[in-house]
């Protein structure tokens, strides 16, 4: 495949992002993957500089590469990623900075089945037993999303509470970032929450806030 052929559209609005991101998932689903933008061509172009369509916020988690489940290539993704996904200063400098120097269109928060961080703070909530080190940092941070999986639907398990974490952590994107909030308002940029299953890999949207064209 020549490099020109291995090219794909750069979607330019947060519904044209979000229309190339879940077509992504479901080749990827259905194990047609096509493998855009990941040749010498597309290599070459970038050295000029970069223009991602969408800003993942993801878990730390192995087995959540944000590239290869929506079936993206070079320059495609703006990536930042903490263990359970969770949002410090610099996590959320750096999503600013794709919405603030890059005019990314899209903003997502990608959660997963089985997540460790929601796990550890799972345990934590129900035995009152912290974690060594930093690790309790992270902890901290989730047991809010935790306490209030458990208020609103009294969901007890982790994939339910992983769930309501991403809910909680998007609109908290949007009441800590003014710029983020400023793109929403505006309609230049859409932020969404997504919850990947680990059996099928498939990605299922569960909070929206901006134009994705549903």
């Amino acid at each position: 495949m020549t490099g020109e052929a291995n090219v794909s559209a750069h979607p330019g609005t947060p519904a044209e992002a979000w229309a190339t991101l879940m077509e992504g998932n479901r080749r990827f689903v259905e194990s047609a993957a096509s493998h855009p933008n990941q040749d010498a061509a597309r290599r070459s172009s970038l050295t000029r500089g970069q223009q991602p369509f969408v800003t993942i916020f993801g878990c730390s988690d192995s087995r959540l590469a944000a590239e290869i489940i929506f079936d993206m290539g070079l320059g495609d993704a703006f990536v930042v990623r903490t263990a359970g996904h969770v949002i410090d200063n610099t996590a959320l400098g750096s999503i600013e900075f794709g919405e603030e120097y890059l005019d990314v269109p899209l903003i997502v928060v990608l959660g997963h089945d089985s997540c460790g961080a929601v796990t550890a703070t799972k345990n934590s909530v129900e035995t009152g037993a912290m974690p060594a080190g930093h690790v309790r940092g992270i902890v901290d941070l989730i047991t809010p999303s935790v306490l209030a999986a458990l208020r609103i639907d009294g969901a007890s398990s982790v994939d339910s509470m992983v769930a309501e974490h991403v809910k909680q952590t998007a609109a908290r994107l949007l009441e800590e970032s003014p710029i983020i909030a400023d793109g929403v308002a505006s309609q230049k940029t859409a932020v969404v929450g997504l919850t990947y299953h680990l059996d099928d890999g498939r990605a299922e949207l569960v909070y929206r806030n901006g134009p994705i064209g549903l």
